[in-house]
């Protein structure tokens, strides 16, 4: 077996960013590469009791496929990166969390009298819903533009946080914090998986779900691993210059 994946101590979220269809590995074991990216793939798997040499091997079969149309962010620009993030990722959480908080309501209703979680997975999902909201708020009002426009003047932006470790240190926090929200739905549902008696509503909650903590894992991924490193990196080059 090769020694990448075993011996060489690279993190998670490198592994994803080197080739992103590593991501669909991680996401199979259920290893956290986007809040949790930082930690070498041996101390998330020796966390999470997985077989390193299992986790290993799979990685290994999947760089030898094809790769998929997936494009590498490394090498865009913040301002596209940005861009994409805002037009791909928040546009489709503001399309899925209303619709969200519709079905969890409605399912609540139908189905809590004999499975309470769900009236907690409902609250833990509207508190997810607001954070998220005043979280892509701050993104879109205040840093995505300040990453623009430091590209653009190739100049540190002048704001009165002073730099962007702060505002990116807040979104880091923030991040967790929804990580922790999926973490705890998917836990309430038992991995999203229907009981017998769920109706298609029920379903189509908990595929909706499904889907959107999978999308969050490439939102944050991309974040916290690409854009926010490469973000305090120009500013200290900037700032040295």
């Amino acid at each position: 077996m090769s020694a990448t994946f075993t011996e060489v101590p690279p993190t998670i979220g490198q592994l994803v960013t080197q080739r992103p269809a590593r991501a669909r590995v991680f996401e199979a074991f259920g290893l956290d590469y986007c809040c949790g990216g930082k930690k070498p793939l041996a101390q998330a798997c020796q966390e999470k009791g997985i077989s390193l040499d299992a986790v290993a091997a799979a990685l290994e079969v999947s760089d030898q496929q094809p790769a998929p149309d997936l494009r590498d962010w490394s090498q865009a620009s913040l301002t596209e990166l940005a861009d994409h993030i805002q037009q791909t990722h928040h546009q489709y959480m503001k399309n899925e969390l209303p619709r969200l908080e519709y079905l969890t309501g409605r399912v609540a209703k139908a189905h809590g009298g004999h499975r309470p979680e769900l009236a907690e997975l409902r609250q833990t999902f509207l508190q997810l819903k607001d954070e998220m909201e005043s979280h892509m708020a701050k993104e879109e009002q205040i840093l995505f533009p300040l990453l623009r426009q430091m590209e653009a003047t190739g100049a540190r932006p002048d704001f009165h946080c002073g730099s962007l470790g702060s505002p990116i240190a807040v979104m880091l926090r923030e991040h967790d914090d929804a990580g922790a929200a999926l973490a705890h739905m998917r836990a309430l549902t038992g991995n999203y998986v229907p009981p017998p008696e769920a109706c298609n509503t029920y379903r189509a909650m908990l595929a909706t779900l499904a889907e959107v903590e999978a999308d969050m894992h490439q939102h944050v991924h991309k974040e916290n691993n690409i854009l926010f490193p490469r973000a305090i990196a120009m500013e200290t080059r900037l700032g040295d210059a």
